[in-house]
């Protein structure tokens, strides 16, 4: 697993967190309990402290870093969507930042907000609770609405037990060479669907 230590200071992981194996955490990073950290995360606490709130997840391909003397936060039940970065920022309590999403210094995502899929929110961007923020540079669209809670609060739940999965579960195999006869299928613990998909129906 590749925790680094950095100028003696050391990363502190809650055990029942799951950090993927292929994530790299360095220095001052602190991941609270029942985090998920996907693969080929990069937490660079080497500068600034990384901090991963209780229930939160950082997905594949994520980024988190920050200057010195500045806390990049993920608060509690946060939702960090694919290939996003993070970088000397506050994500509130509840909020998610959607797939290759960007958010700069000093921002502050409020909580029960929802920064849109590749949206880029500027350095000292302040915000309020439950925003939908979209575009580059992102601007506040309207309010969330109780329906796209209840979707992010659905899909924080399956991160949430897909940490506890993947602890119980995941191990190192040699791949199958070919496909096998009745080859089962995973499922989820709720019946999430797209959000669009709920929309429509």
């Amino acid at each position: 697993m590749p925790y680094y230590e950095f100028e003696g200071v050391c990363p502190v992981v809650d055990p029942c967190a799951y950090v993927h194996p292929t994530a790299v955490v360095i220095g001052d990073v602190i991941i609270g309990p029942g985090v998920y950290v996907g693969p080929l995360c990069s937490l660079r606490g080497d500068y600034g402290r990384l901090i991963l709130e209780r229930g939160a997840n950082i997905q594949d391909t994520c980024v988190m870093h920050g200057y010195e003397d500045t806390d990049t936060v993920v608060q509690q039940d946060g939702h960090i969507g694919h290939g996003a970065v993070l970088h000397g920022c506050v994500i509130g309590r509840n909020a998610l930042v959607g797939m290759n999403a960007v958010v700069m210094d000093g921002a502050y995502i409020g909580d029960e907000s929802i920064v849109a899929a590749m949206s880029f929110v500027k350095a000292g961007f302040q915000g309020l609770p439950r925003q939908l923020l979209m575009g580059s540079p992102a601007k506040v669209k309207r309010e969330v609405t109780d329906q796209e809670i209840h979707w992010k609060n659905q899909n924080t739940y399956e991160y949430q037990m897909l940490a506890r999965r993947s602890g119980a579960t995941m191990d190192e195999v040699i791949p199958l060479t070919a496909v096998e006869p009745n080859r089962p299928r995973l499922k989820g613990s709720t019946d999430v669907k797209p959000l669009a998909e709920q929309k429509a129906g």
